[in-house]
């Protein structure tokens, strides 16, 4: 007997239409959402981790799903993820190791959002665009505060923040970076 491919076993997702407007292709989000569903279902931690539902990125065609709704969805997916990465890691390390590794990564996060304002991230080229400084600066500040004093910020928060883009902004990839690492802390912190 042969396996059905994953994308062939999708069933229908609940989410609005984007209209005229473009949103995600409907066969990719379905396809990733039932790969999801297998790995979390199959109980083995690692078969798809929480970053990589963060990370996971769907073409836009006209009259796809809504992105909005769609994104609400995988932080959803991401959380459930994270909390049986955290459960196995808890498991596996015990509280006190796995506490150690949490505040040592917060630590690392916290001490480049707490560089000077305009100086917390590598910059582009002059004739490049990168993310605008000030504005980056502004939600670092926010997760500063939340790292140092616990000020609330939610997961849902630092994933849907959105940056104008500048000529010789801040890198892209090193901003995104560090604020993926601040979501898997939340997480792993629950």
């Amino acid at each position: 007997m042969t396996e059905t491919p994953v994308h062939d076993r999708v069933a229908a997702t609940p989410f609005p239409s984007s209209g005229r407007a473009k949103g995600y292709e409907r066969r990719a989000v379905d396809t990733f959402l039932a790969r999801a569903r297998e790995a979390f279902e199959s109980d083995e931690v690692g078969t798809l981790r929480s970053s990589e539902v963060r990370g996971v990125a769907f073409p836009l065609v006209r009259g796809g799903y809504a992105v909005t709704a769609v994104d609400a969805a995988l932080g959803r997916v991401e959380d459930a993820f994270a909390a049986r990465e955290r459960e196995h890691a808890l498991s596996r390390l015990g509280a006190r190791a796995w506490v150690a590794e949490t505040r040592d990564t917060a630590q690392v996060v916290l001490d480049r959002l707490r560089r000077p304002r305009g100086q917390r991230f590598e910059r582009v080229g002059i004739l490049r665009y990168g993310y605008r400084v000030d504005e980056v600066d502004v939600v670092a500040d926010r997760i500063a505060r939340y790292l140092a004093a616990g000020d609330p910020v939610t997961p849902d928060q630092v994933r849907s923040v959105a940056f104008r883009m500048q000529r010789g902004g801040y890198r892209e990839t090193q901003v995104d970076a560090v604020f993926d690492a601040v979501v898997e802390v939340m997480l792993a912190v629950g």
